[in-house]
Protein backbone atom coordinates (compact mmCIF):
# COMPACT_ATOMS: atom_id res chain seq x y z
CA UNK A 1 0.00 0.00 0.00
CA UNK A 2 1.38 3.39 -0.99
CA UNK A 3 1.45 5.70 2.03
CA UNK A 4 0.46 9.31 1.51
CA UNK A 5 0.22 10.53 5.09
CA UNK A 6 -3.36 9.55 5.87
CA UNK A 7 -4.26 8.48 9.41
CA UNK A 8 -6.68 5.92 7.98
CA UNK A 9 -5.91 3.33 5.31
CA UNK A 10 -9.22 3.69 3.49
CA UNK A 11 -9.00 7.48 3.41
CA UNK A 12 -5.46 7.17 2.09
CA UNK A 13 -6.52 4.74 -0.62
CA UNK A 14 -9.40 6.92 -1.77
CA UNK A 15 -7.14 9.98 -1.87
CA UNK A 16 -4.54 8.08 -3.90
CA UNK A 17 -7.27 6.98 -6.28
CA UNK A 18 -8.30 10.60 -6.77
CA UNK A 19 -4.73 11.86 -7.17
CA UNK A 20 -4.12 9.11 -9.73
CA UNK A 21 -6.33 11.01 -12.18
CA UNK A 22 -3.92 13.95 -12.24
CA UNK A 23 -2.25 13.02 -15.58
CA UNK A 24 -5.64 13.18 -17.31
CA UNK A 25 -6.94 16.42 -15.81
CA UNK A 26 -8.94 14.96 -12.91
CA UNK A 27 -6.92 16.24 -9.95
CA UNK A 28 -4.05 18.33 -8.65
CA UNK A 29 -1.82 16.55 -6.15
CA UNK A 30 -1.46 19.58 -3.87
CA UNK A 31 -5.21 20.13 -3.71
CA UNK A 32 -5.73 16.49 -2.75
CA UNK A 33 -3.06 16.42 -0.05
CA UNK A 34 -4.23 19.71 1.43
CA UNK A 35 -7.80 18.42 1.58
CA UNK A 36 -6.79 15.13 3.17
CA UNK A 37 -4.79 17.00 5.81
CA UNK A 38 -7.95 18.83 6.95
CA UNK A 39 -9.98 15.63 7.45
CA UNK A 40 -10.43 14.79 11.13
CA UNK A 41 -9.43 11.22 11.97
CA UNK A 42 -11.90 8.71 10.54
CA UNK A 43 -14.86 11.09 10.67
CA UNK A 44 -16.99 10.58 7.57
CA UNK A 45 -18.77 13.92 7.96
CA UNK A 46 -15.39 15.66 8.02
CA UNK A 47 -14.33 13.77 4.88
CA UNK A 48 -17.47 14.83 3.03
CA UNK A 49 -17.27 18.45 4.20
CA UNK A 50 -13.60 18.96 3.36
CA UNK A 51 -13.73 17.39 -0.10
CA UNK A 52 -16.92 19.32 -0.88
CA UNK A 53 -15.23 22.52 0.27
CA UNK A 54 -12.36 21.92 -2.12
CA UNK A 55 -14.73 20.99 -4.93
CA UNK A 56 -16.75 24.18 -4.43
CA UNK A 57 -13.61 26.31 -4.50
CA UNK A 58 -12.32 24.67 -7.67
CA UNK A 59 -15.71 24.93 -9.36
CA UNK A 60 -15.81 28.64 -8.59
CA UNK A 61 -12.41 28.91 -10.26
CA UNK A 62 -13.76 27.03 -13.29
CA UNK A 63 -16.72 29.38 -13.62
CA UNK A 64 -14.50 32.45 -13.35
CA UNK A 65 -12.09 31.11 -15.96
CA UNK A 66 -14.93 30.25 -18.32
CA UNK A 67 -16.38 33.76 -17.96
CA UNK A 68 -12.95 35.18 -18.77
CA UNK A 69 -12.76 33.06 -21.90
CA UNK A 70 -9.95 30.84 -20.60
CA UNK A 71 -11.39 27.62 -21.98
CA UNK A 72 -8.55 25.23 -21.12
CA UNK A 73 -8.23 26.41 -17.52
CA UNK A 74 -12.00 26.25 -17.10
CA UNK A 75 -12.24 22.72 -18.50
CA UNK A 76 -9.57 21.36 -16.21
CA UNK A 77 -10.98 23.09 -13.15
CA UNK A 78 -14.47 21.74 -13.85
CA UNK A 79 -13.01 18.25 -14.13
CA UNK A 80 -11.07 18.51 -10.89
CA UNK A 81 -14.18 19.76 -9.14
CA UNK A 82 -16.13 16.83 -10.56
CA UNK A 83 -13.63 14.34 -9.23
CA UNK A 84 -13.57 15.98 -5.80
CA UNK A 85 -17.38 15.98 -5.57
CA UNK A 86 -17.31 12.28 -6.44
CA UNK A 87 -14.70 11.61 -3.79
CA UNK A 88 -16.71 13.48 -1.18
CA UNK A 89 -19.76 11.36 -1.85
CA UNK A 90 -17.93 8.04 -2.01
CA UNK A 91 -17.67 7.73 1.76
CA UNK A 92 -21.40 8.45 2.07
CA UNK A 93 -22.34 5.35 0.10
CA UNK A 94 -24.23 2.87 2.26
CA UNK A 95 -27.61 1.59 3.29
CA UNK A 96 -29.77 3.41 4.10
CA UNK A 97 -28.96 5.84 1.32
CA UNK A 98 -27.51 9.14 2.52
CA UNK A 99 -28.86 12.13 0.63
CA UNK A 100 -25.33 13.55 0.49
CA UNK A 101 -24.27 10.68 -1.77
CA UNK A 102 -27.05 11.59 -4.17
CA UNK A 103 -26.16 15.28 -4.09
CA UNK A 104 -22.47 14.57 -4.65
CA UNK A 105 -23.31 12.41 -7.65
CA UNK A 106 -25.46 15.14 -9.17
CA UNK A 107 -22.78 17.75 -8.67
CA UNK A 108 -19.93 15.61 -10.01
CA UNK A 109 -22.00 14.89 -13.09
CA UNK A 110 -22.84 18.55 -13.68
CA UNK A 111 -19.22 19.67 -13.26
CA UNK A 112 -17.91 16.94 -15.53
CA UNK A 113 -20.38 17.80 -18.28
CA UNK A 114 -19.56 21.50 -18.06
CA UNK A 115 -15.89 20.61 -18.50
CA UNK A 116 -16.54 18.11 -21.26
CA UNK A 117 -18.51 20.72 -23.19
CA UNK A 118 -15.24 22.66 -23.50
CA UNK A 119 -13.35 19.78 -25.14
CA UNK A 120 -12.34 20.20 -28.80
CA UNK A 121 -14.67 17.27 -29.53
CA UNK A 122 -17.23 17.09 -26.71
CA UNK A 123 -18.70 13.66 -25.92
CA UNK A 124 -22.30 12.82 -26.66
CA UNK A 125 -24.44 12.10 -23.62
CA UNK A 126 -26.24 8.82 -24.32
CA UNK A 127 -29.00 6.72 -22.85
CA UNK A 128 -28.45 3.03 -23.57
CA UNK A 129 -31.69 1.02 -23.82
CA UNK A 130 -31.86 -1.64 -21.10
CA UNK A 131 -35.20 -3.43 -20.93
CA UNK A 132 -37.82 -0.84 -20.09
CA UNK A 133 -35.15 1.49 -18.68
CA UNK A 134 -31.94 3.14 -19.87
CA UNK A 135 -28.34 3.39 -18.63
CA UNK A 136 -26.64 6.81 -18.81
CA UNK A 137 -23.25 7.22 -20.43
CA UNK A 138 -20.94 9.14 -22.75
CA UNK A 139 -19.67 8.40 -26.24
CA UNK A 140 -16.29 10.01 -26.88
CA UNK A 141 -15.03 10.16 -30.48
CA UNK A 142 -11.45 10.71 -31.59
CA UNK A 143 -10.76 13.73 -33.76
CA UNK A 144 -9.81 13.47 -37.42
CA UNK A 145 -11.32 12.07 -40.56
CA UNK A 146 -14.39 9.90 -40.35
CA UNK A 147 -13.43 6.26 -40.59
CA UNK A 148 -14.21 2.95 -38.99
CA UNK A 149 -12.54 3.12 -35.60
CA UNK A 150 -11.97 0.67 -32.76
CA UNK A 151 -14.02 1.35 -29.66
CA UNK A 152 -13.28 0.69 -26.01
CA UNK A 153 -16.19 0.09 -23.63
CA UNK A 154 -15.26 1.04 -20.05
CA UNK A 155 -16.82 -0.67 -17.03
CA UNK A 156 -16.29 0.50 -13.46
CA UNK A 157 -16.67 -1.00 -10.02
CA UNK A 158 -18.72 -0.67 -6.86
CA UNK A 159 -18.38 3.07 -6.32
CA UNK A 160 -17.15 4.41 -9.65
CA UNK A 161 -19.07 6.57 -12.11
CA UNK A 162 -19.27 6.96 -15.87
CA UNK A 163 -17.59 10.34 -15.44
CA UNK A 164 -14.65 8.97 -13.47
CA UNK A 165 -14.14 6.26 -16.09
CA UNK A 166 -12.97 9.00 -18.45
CA UNK A 167 -10.03 9.69 -16.13
CA UNK A 168 -9.39 6.03 -15.36
CA UNK A 169 -9.19 4.81 -18.97
CA UNK A 170 -11.12 6.99 -21.39
CA UNK A 171 -8.62 9.80 -21.89
CA UNK A 172 -5.75 7.36 -22.39
CA UNK A 173 -7.74 5.41 -24.96
CA UNK A 174 -8.76 8.54 -26.90
CA UNK A 175 -5.13 9.65 -27.08
CA UNK A 176 -4.28 6.29 -28.65
CA UNK A 177 -6.89 6.42 -31.39
CA UNK A 178 -9.84 4.63 -29.79
CA UNK A 179 -13.38 5.83 -29.53
CA UNK A 180 -14.67 5.36 -26.00
CA UNK A 181 -17.98 4.53 -24.34
CA UNK A 182 -18.37 4.95 -20.58
CA UNK A 183 -21.62 4.17 -18.78
CA UNK A 184 -23.22 3.56 -15.40
CA UNK A 185 -24.57 0.03 -15.25
CA UNK A 186 -26.86 -1.37 -12.55
CA UNK A 187 -25.47 -0.64 -9.09
CA UNK A 188 -23.18 2.13 -10.33
CA UNK A 189 -23.18 5.93 -10.31
CA UNK A 190 -26.35 7.60 -11.49
CA UNK A 191 -27.99 4.28 -12.39
CA UNK A 192 -27.93 3.41 -8.69
CA UNK A 193 -28.20 6.78 -6.97
CA UNK A 194 -30.62 8.53 -9.32
CA UNK A 195 -32.55 5.57 -10.76
CA UNK A 196 -32.46 2.88 -8.09
CA UNK A 197 -30.93 0.20 -10.32
CA UNK A 198 -29.04 -2.32 -8.17
CA UNK A 199 -26.13 -4.57 -9.12
CA UNK A 200 -26.63 -7.90 -10.86
CA UNK A 201 -24.19 -10.79 -11.45
CA UNK A 202 -25.18 -11.75 -15.00
CA UNK A 203 -23.26 -8.96 -16.65
CA UNK A 204 -23.43 -10.62 -20.04
CA UNK A 205 -27.07 -9.54 -20.02
CA UNK A 206 -26.03 -5.97 -19.17
CA UNK A 207 -23.33 -5.71 -21.81
CA UNK A 208 -25.28 -7.19 -24.72
CA UNK A 209 -27.58 -4.11 -24.96
CA UNK A 210 -24.46 -1.94 -24.72
CA UNK A 211 -22.86 -3.72 -27.69
CA UNK A 212 -26.17 -3.48 -29.57
CA UNK A 213 -26.10 0.27 -28.97
CA UNK A 214 -22.49 0.55 -30.12
CA UNK A 215 -23.23 -1.28 -33.35
CA UNK A 216 -25.86 1.33 -34.19
CA UNK A 217 -23.26 4.13 -34.16
CA UNK A 218 -21.60 5.38 -37.32
CA UNK A 219 -17.89 4.90 -38.07
CA UNK A 220 -17.35 2.07 -35.57
CA UNK A 221 -15.38 -0.98 -36.66
CA UNK A 222 -17.70 -3.81 -35.61
CA UNK A 223 -14.75 -6.21 -35.52
CA UNK A 224 -12.72 -4.06 -33.11
CA UNK A 225 -14.87 -3.55 -30.02
CA UNK A 226 -12.99 -4.09 -26.76
CA UNK A 227 -14.00 -4.09 -23.10
CA UNK A 228 -12.06 -3.02 -20.01
CA UNK A 229 -13.25 -3.39 -16.43
CA UNK A 230 -11.55 -2.26 -13.25
CA UNK A 231 -12.09 -3.00 -9.55
CA UNK A 232 -15.39 -4.92 -9.41
CA UNK A 233 -15.28 -4.48 -13.18
CA UNK A 234 -12.45 -7.02 -13.01
CA UNK A 235 -15.26 -9.52 -12.48
CA UNK A 236 -17.99 -7.79 -14.49
CA UNK A 237 -15.93 -7.52 -17.70
CA UNK A 238 -14.85 -11.17 -17.98
CA UNK A 239 -18.31 -12.28 -16.88
CA UNK A 240 -19.74 -10.21 -19.72
CA UNK A 241 -17.22 -11.63 -22.18
CA UNK A 242 -18.24 -15.16 -21.19
CA UNK A 243 -21.65 -14.59 -22.77
CA UNK A 244 -21.17 -11.70 -25.20
CA UNK A 245 -18.99 -12.94 -28.07
CA UNK A 246 -18.91 -9.86 -30.28
CA UNK A 247 -15.94 -8.51 -28.34
CA UNK A 248 -12.51 -8.50 -29.96
CA UNK A 249 -10.61 -8.25 -26.65
CA UNK A 250 -11.20 -7.89 -22.91
CA UNK A 251 -9.07 -6.48 -20.08
CA UNK A 252 -9.68 -7.27 -16.40
CA UNK A 253 -7.87 -4.66 -14.29
CA UNK A 254 -7.73 -6.45 -10.98
CA UNK A 255 -9.04 -9.78 -12.28
CA UNK A 256 -11.53 -11.47 -9.95
CA UNK A 257 -12.60 -15.11 -10.02
CA UNK A 258 -15.13 -15.78 -7.25
CA UNK A 259 -16.32 -12.99 -4.95
CA UNK A 260 -17.96 -15.31 -2.42
CA UNK A 261 -14.76 -17.31 -1.97
CA UNK A 262 -12.75 -14.12 -1.51
CA UNK A 263 -15.05 -13.01 1.34
CA UNK A 264 -15.01 -16.43 2.99
CA UNK A 265 -11.22 -16.19 3.26
CA UNK A 266 -11.66 -13.17 5.54
CA UNK A 267 -13.69 -15.20 8.07
CA UNK A 268 -12.52 -17.69 10.70
CA UNK A 269 -12.42 -21.13 9.11
CA UNK A 270 -15.26 -22.79 11.06
CA UNK A 271 -17.60 -19.83 10.51
CA UNK A 272 -16.73 -19.68 6.81
CA UNK A 273 -17.36 -23.38 6.29
CA UNK A 274 -20.60 -23.32 8.22
CA UNK A 275 -21.92 -20.23 6.44
CA UNK A 276 -20.99 -21.65 3.02
CA UNK A 277 -22.92 -24.82 3.90
CA UNK A 278 -25.91 -22.81 5.13
CA UNK A 279 -25.70 -23.78 8.81
CA UNK A 280 -28.02 -21.57 10.91
CA UNK A 281 -25.58 -21.46 13.84
CA UNK A 282 -22.74 -20.12 11.68
CA UNK A 283 -25.05 -17.62 10.03
CA UNK A 284 -26.18 -16.37 13.45
CA UNK A 285 -22.56 -15.91 14.57
CA UNK A 286 -21.68 -14.06 11.38
CA UNK A 287 -24.74 -11.84 11.71
CA UNK A 288 -23.73 -10.74 15.21
CA UNK A 289 -20.17 -10.02 14.14
CA UNK A 290 -21.18 -8.04 11.07
CA UNK A 291 -23.71 -5.94 12.95
CA UNK A 292 -20.92 -4.61 15.11
CA UNK A 293 -18.44 -4.33 12.30
CA UNK A 294 -20.62 -2.33 9.93
CA UNK A 295 -21.15 0.35 12.59
CA UNK A 296 -17.45 1.17 12.46
CA UNK A 297 -16.71 4.35 10.53
CA UNK A 298 -14.28 3.39 7.79
CA UNK A 299 -13.79 -0.29 8.62
CA UNK A 300 -17.48 -0.99 8.06
CA UNK A 301 -17.80 1.13 4.93
CA UNK A 302 -17.48 -1.69 2.38
CA UNK A 303 -20.26 -3.64 4.12
CA UNK A 304 -22.61 -0.65 4.11
CA UNK A 305 -21.72 0.15 0.51
CA UNK A 306 -22.29 -3.45 -0.56
CA UNK A 307 -25.78 -3.49 0.92
CA UNK A 308 -26.69 -0.34 -1.00
CA UNK A 309 -25.19 -1.47 -4.30
CA UNK A 310 -26.80 -4.91 -4.19
CA UNK A 311 -30.08 -3.83 -2.65
CA UNK A 312 -29.53 -6.21 0.27
CA UNK A 313 -31.58 -6.05 3.46
CA UNK A 314 -28.55 -6.61 5.69
CA UNK A 315 -24.87 -7.51 5.61
CA UNK A 316 -25.41 -11.28 5.74
CA UNK A 317 -27.82 -11.11 2.82
CA UNK A 318 -25.28 -9.06 0.88
CA UNK A 319 -22.52 -11.60 1.40
CA UNK A 320 -24.87 -14.46 0.56
CA UNK A 321 -25.74 -12.73 -2.74
CA UNK A 322 -22.07 -12.90 -3.72
CA UNK A 323 -22.43 -16.65 -4.34
CA UNK A 324 -23.68 -15.74 -7.82
CA UNK A 325 -20.63 -13.59 -8.62
CA UNK A 326 -18.33 -16.26 -9.93
CA UNK A 327 -16.37 -17.18 -13.03
CA UNK A 328 -16.27 -20.85 -12.08
CA UNK A 329 -17.58 -22.77 -15.05
CA UNK A 330 -17.73 -19.58 -17.12
CA UNK A 331 -14.11 -18.53 -17.70
CA UNK A 332 -13.74 -21.23 -20.34
CA UNK A 333 -16.62 -19.72 -22.33
CA UNK A 334 -14.63 -16.56 -23.11
CA UNK A 335 -13.50 -16.64 -26.73
CA UNK A 336 -11.83 -13.26 -27.18
CA UNK A 337 -8.22 -12.54 -26.11
CA UNK A 338 -7.99 -11.66 -22.40
CA UNK A 339 -5.53 -9.52 -20.48
CA UNK A 340 -5.65 -10.12 -16.74
CA UNK A 341 -3.93 -7.52 -14.55
CA UNK A 342 -2.72 -8.12 -11.01
CA UNK A 343 -1.48 -5.43 -8.64
CA UNK A 344 0.99 -7.04 -6.28
CA UNK A 345 -0.14 -5.28 -3.10
CA UNK A 346 -3.89 -5.44 -3.77
CA UNK A 347 -5.78 -8.07 -1.75
CA UNK A 348 -8.95 -7.32 -3.74
CA UNK A 349 -7.23 -8.52 -6.90
CA UNK A 350 -5.51 -11.54 -5.36
CA UNK A 351 -7.63 -13.92 -7.45
CA UNK A 352 -6.29 -12.62 -10.76
CA UNK A 353 -3.99 -15.65 -11.24
CA UNK A 354 -6.98 -17.96 -10.64
CA UNK A 355 -8.97 -16.21 -13.35
CA UNK A 356 -5.99 -16.36 -15.68
CA UNK A 357 -5.46 -20.08 -15.09
CA UNK A 358 -9.13 -20.82 -15.82
CA UNK A 359 -9.08 -19.08 -19.19
CA UNK A 360 -8.77 -21.23 -22.30
CA UNK A 361 -8.53 -18.44 -24.88
CA UNK A 362 -5.50 -16.40 -25.90
CA UNK A 363 -4.40 -14.73 -22.68
CA UNK A 364 -1.76 -12.75 -20.83
CA UNK A 365 -1.19 -11.97 -17.15
CA UNK A 366 0.62 -8.78 -16.12
CA UNK A 367 1.69 -8.22 -12.52
CA UNK A 368 2.24 -4.63 -11.38
CA UNK A 369 4.66 -4.40 -8.48
CA UNK A 370 4.98 -2.42 -5.29
CA UNK A 371 8.58 -1.60 -6.19
CA UNK A 372 7.50 0.30 -9.30
CA UNK A 373 4.78 2.17 -7.43
CA UNK A 374 1.98 0.21 -9.08
CA UNK A 375 1.05 -2.30 -6.39
CA UNK A 376 -2.11 -0.57 -5.15
CA UNK A 377 -5.69 -1.45 -6.03
CA UNK A 378 -6.15 -0.86 -9.77
CA UNK A 379 -2.63 0.59 -9.93
CA UNK A 380 -4.15 3.78 -8.54
CA UNK A 381 -0.88 5.68 -8.28
CA UNK A 382 0.58 4.52 -11.58
CA UNK A 383 -2.11 4.79 -14.21
CA UNK A 384 0.23 6.00 -16.95
CA UNK A 385 2.36 2.89 -16.41
CA UNK A 386 -0.76 0.76 -16.48
CA UNK A 387 -1.88 2.37 -19.72
CA UNK A 388 1.49 1.85 -21.37
CA UNK A 389 1.31 -1.89 -20.72
CA UNK A 390 -2.41 -2.47 -21.12
CA UNK A 391 -2.74 -0.47 -24.33
CA UNK A 392 0.46 -2.00 -25.65
CA UNK A 393 -1.31 -5.33 -25.39
CA UNK A 394 -4.59 -4.01 -26.78
CA UNK A 395 -2.90 -2.17 -29.65
CA UNK A 396 -1.22 -5.41 -30.71
CA UNK A 397 -4.67 -6.92 -31.19
CA UNK A 398 -6.80 -4.03 -32.47
CA UNK A 399 -4.06 -1.83 -34.02
CA UNK A 400 -5.83 1.57 -33.91
CA UNK A 401 -4.66 4.23 -36.32
CA UNK A 402 -2.42 6.69 -34.48
CA UNK A 403 -3.64 10.19 -33.74
CA UNK A 404 -1.77 13.35 -32.92
CA UNK A 405 -0.50 13.35 -29.34
CA UNK A 406 -2.82 15.17 -26.99
CA UNK A 407 -5.86 15.45 -29.27
CA UNK A 408 -7.83 12.94 -27.20
CA UNK A 409 -7.72 15.07 -24.09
Amino acid sequence: MTRIGAKDELFGAQTLRTMGHTPYGGADIGECLATLARVQGTDLDSWYNEWTLTANRVQALAEAEETAGHTESARLAYWRASNYFRNAGTMMLGAPLDRRAVEANLRQTDAFRRGAALMPSPPRQVEIPFGDRTMPGYLFRTEGETRDRPLLICVGGYDGTAEELYFFNGAAALARGYDVLTFDGPGQGAALLQRGMVMRPDYENVLTPVVDFVLEQAAIDVNRIALIGLSLGGYLAPRAASGEHRLAACIADGGQYDLFDSVLKLMPGPVARGFAEGRPSSTAVLRRVLRGFERRSTAGWSLRRGQLVHGAADAVTYIDMLRDYTMKGRAGRITCPMLVCHAEGDPLGAQAPELYDALTTRKQLITFTVAEGAGDHCEAGARTLFHARAFGWLDSILRPASVLSGTGY
